[in-house]
């Protein structure tokens, strides 16, 4: 569930642009690319017109995506939230039961600022934190293969200590990630690509979800 509705990346990247239909019961099927459901704001809206909406039109499109969406039986719900700590993050939080928040920086220091700010808002509202990923961790050159710390190098694991939070893992700069992203094949998909981190990664989260267990709904209530 692409949650960004002011930025809905999630069409391109998988390569899948249709309009959703409704059913007898005027439920929306999500779309199916690779296995994946999909419901994005990018199908609704597509092309390069934005979205100038105000908190209560974002409150009726995430109710909207959650319970007017015929999802079927699922393994996973994961939704995509849009950076910061605003309107949809809270709207999510007072809607549906949230197993945990995943928590995505890279090691830059100005990356990381947002990060702490995002966990400490998880844990304000008694959302578990399932973790810490650090994006772009590093890049191995393609010529000689050394490490370049492009953006630093260790903050997500050293703010996850910090914090007491889990740290999932960290994930290289691959410029292949960007030409599956921009093609609407995700790296994943390719054999001969490497896929070690994000494997890993999907690893420690099932099993963060195991630990965490399912929780019963939204514990407190948000006011505007």
């Amino acid at each position: 569930m692409d949650a960004d509705v002011y930025g809905p990346n999630v069409p391109l990247m998988m390569g899948i642009n249709r309009t959703p239909m409704a059913d007898d019961r005027q439920r929306i099927q999500p779309l199916d690319k690779f296995g994946v459901k999909l419901m994005s704001m990018g199908f609704l809206n597509p092309g390069d017109k934005p979205l100038v909406w105000r908190g209560p039109m974002l409150h009726s499109v995430i109710q909207q995506f959650l319970r007017g969406v015929d999802w079927g039986l699922l393994d996973y719900l994961i939704i995509d939230l849009p950076p910061g700590t605003g309107d949809v993050q809270l709207t999510l939080i007072q809607t549906a039961p949230i197993t945990g928040a995943v928590v995505v920086t890279t090691p830059s220091d100005v990356s990381l600022e947002d990060a702490r700010k995002a966990v400490n808002m998880f844990a304000q509202v008694k959302v578990p934190i399932l973790g810490i990923v650090e994006n772009m961790s590093y890049l191995l050159c393609p010529h000689c293969h050394e490490r370049v710390d492009v953006f630093s190098y260790g903050g997500g694991r050293r703010t996850a200590e910090q914090m007491g939070v889990h740290f999932l893992g960290e994930l290289p700069l691959n410029p292949e990630v960007r030409i599956g992203g921009d093609t609407g094949k995700p790296v994943v998909l390719d054999n001969g690509a490497p896929q070690s981190g994000f494997l890993d990664l999907a690893r420690n989260l099932v099993q963060r979800v195991v630990e965490v267990g399912p929780q019963e709904g939204p514990k407190i209530e948000i006011t505007d």
